[in-house]
């Protein structure tokens, strides 16, 4: 799902048309630095907590999920309801694109 933004530059006396084509999302701030955090890790590892201790938001894991930046990489079975995950080569792209 793309769009992009197309304007005429031609001078004219008509209305100017803007037809809306957006290129491929991009990573919030949030989504960006736990992405970030996985290129160094063996597998693409996406980390749990951030560098304060804190626990991931599952608001951006399930975003970064569904853009398909990341993907389930195993089922926790300590804390079942922790996803951990690794990043995909669609989040690399992401990630070179922000």
């Amino acid at each position: 799902m793309s769009t992009a933004v197309l304007t005429d530059t031609k001078p004219s006396n008509e209305n100017a048309s803007t037809v809306e084509i957006k290129g491929e999302p991009k990573p919030s701030t949030a989504q960006y630095a736990w992405l970030l955090r996985g290129l160094n890790q063996p597998g693409g590892k996406l980390p749990l907590f951030d560098e304060s201790g804190q626990r991931i938001s599952p608001r951006t894991i399930q975003s970064s999920l569904d853009q398909g930046w990341a993907e389930p990489w195993f089922a926790n079975p300590t804390k079942p309801d922790w996803l951990v995950c690794k990043l995909t080569e669609h989040g690399r792209a992401a990630l070179r694109r922000r």
